[in-house]
């Protein structure tokens, strides 16, 4: 159930989700709970949904993923995505999918917008790819991941909108490579270990130095595979300010996104016209 007391729109405000999960190995099970989850945003007054990264598969090995991946465009994640969007209309970010490669053994991990009538109208592929060693935590995503090469940016009724995903929140040129935006989208599954560390850190840094809304969903719990990832799902100001946060557990985090206080924010501090890079 949503955190807080309902949001509900008002002129030059748009309610917005973020969506928490706690994904499994299986697709089917996913697919469920992610159509329950934004159903619940919907009805609360949401006209954008955000889900988080590996929404769909979270597998017990990383190849897991590989096995399920379709084609750009047909699908059904992808149209169970479709489907939800229009069904619920809202605008549905689908965190991210995996999508047919150049390589057999790898996915494109493709965050994937949809409009309230169901029609897809962007996709950017992960760009950087997650590395860690910590003695018992490794991961190496590029093993079964290959990079996208270009930034996506797109204009939505709520305002021009940067697509991002979990890693990318380290690079703060990609978001750079946006020009001016007035939200970001952060699908995410942080380690619990790094997003203990890092997290929130990074997601207001990145609203702070755009002046502009953040909406991170993530993964958050312990999963059938044995990771734990660190949730905190959050929705952030301009200022920094973290207006929504969920710490644990399948849910929905809600808040507004203000366009006078996008304003007032750049005009009283107006670093994006001061930019010299």
């Amino acid at each position: 159930m949503p955190d807080g007391a309902r949001v509900r729109a008002a002129a030059g405000k748009v309610c917005v989700a973020a969506v928490q999960m706690v994904s499994a190995p299986e697709v089917a099970p996913n697919l469920e709970a992610a159509a329950r989850l934004i159903a619940a945003a919907a009805a609360a007054g949401a006209k954008l949904v955000a889900l988080p990264e590996y929404f769909c598969i979270l597998g017990r090995h990383e190849t897991d993923k590989v096995m399920v991946r379709e084609a750009d465009g047909y699908g059904p994640i992808q149209d169970f995505l479709a489907g939800a969007a229009s069904r619920n209309r809202v605008w549905l970010v689908g965190g991210t999918i995996p999508l047919v490669s150049l390589n057999e053994e790898k996915v494109r991990s493709a965050c994937l917008v949809f409009d309230s009538e169901g029609r897809r109208v962007a996709r950017y592929d992960k760009m950087h790819l997650f590395g860690l060693d910590l003695g018992e935590q490794r991961f190496d995503e590029s093993r079964t991941i290959e990079p996208g090469e270009q930034p996506v940016a797109i204009d939505t009724p709520f305002g021009r909108i940067g697509l991002s995903v979990c890693y990318d929140l380290r690079f703060p040129e990609l978001y750079r490579a946006l020009g001016v935006v007035d939200a970001l989208l952060v699908p995410s599954a942080f380690t619990s270990v790094t997003g203990a560390a890092h997290w929130e850190l990074l997601v207001r840094a990145r609203a702070v130095e755009n002046q502009c809304y953040v909406i991170a969903p993530a993964q958050g719990g312990l999963h059938p595979n044995g990771r734990r990832t660190h949730g905190h799902s959050m929705i952030v100001d301009p200022w920094g300010e973290v207006l929504a946060s969920r710490a644990e557990g399948e849910g929905i985090v809600l808040a507004e996104l203000d366009a006078g206080r996008l304003a007032e924010v750049r005009q009283s501090l107006p670093a994006l016209q001061h930019r010299k890079m």
